[in-house]
């Protein structure tokens, strides 16, 4: 249960799911900034913080991403097929090692160096996950094999090699609407790095 401070007080706690993740409903008081004291109730999903990396070559200028399947999309009138940078959950690893762990499963490359950039709550309004923000340079001598996932995993993730330029475009027409990758690509740009 989350601690106590002079502004929230924990009510009670309910749990709602403990399946993929865990959903509780969260009641408390808040007190506001003119002093009052509020009883509010939330729903917080619980699936563990996360990493994400965007592997880039700069002699190509290119970024390497994964299209998989996301049923949230699908559900809320999208194909499903998501764009997006090589990520996933801690599980009790640092997220150095985990995303290491997830670039070679996801995209077939080993990588040696990554530069973490930054941490960032990604839904804070009812998502508890802090994701782990990571960059690496890639090259084909880093390549151990094709990627896509684990299938007793349900995972089936194909390997996009995708121009730089063409990646900021992406984002424009909306093909890469992914959060996670938009900020890493964004940082690349920011940063000079491509």
């Amino acid at each position: 249960m989350p601690s106590e401070n002079a502004q929230i007080r924990i009510i009670a706690t309910r749990s709602l799911s403990e399946d993929w993740g865990k959903l509780t409903k969260y009641t408390f008081d808040f007190r506001r900034r003119d002093g009052e004291w509020q009883r509010q109730s939330r729903e917080v999903y619980d699936r563990g913080n996360g990493a994400v990396i965007l592997l880039y070559n700069t002699n190509k200028r290119s970024v390497i991403l994964t299209r998989q399947f996301r049923l949230p999309l699908f559900v809320n009138q999208h194909s499903g097929f998501l764009l997006e940078a090589a990520a996933g959950l801690l599980d009790e690893l640092a997220p150095e090692d985990r995303i290491r762990h997830e670039a070679e499963e996801e995209t077939g490359y080993r990588l040696e160096q990554v530069q973490k950039v930054f941490e960032a709550w990604m839904s804070p309004g009812s998502v508890s996950e802090k994701l782990h923000f990571f960059i690496a340079e890639y090259d084909d001598s880093r390549r151990t094999g094709n990627g896509g996932g684990l299938a007793d995993e349900g995972e089936d993730i194909e390997v996009v090699e995708m121009d730089f330029s063409a990646a900021l475009a992406a984002i424009r027409s909306g093909e890469i609407a992914d959060g996670k990758t938009i900020m890493l690509l964004q940082h690349l740009a920011l940063e000079g790095i491509l």
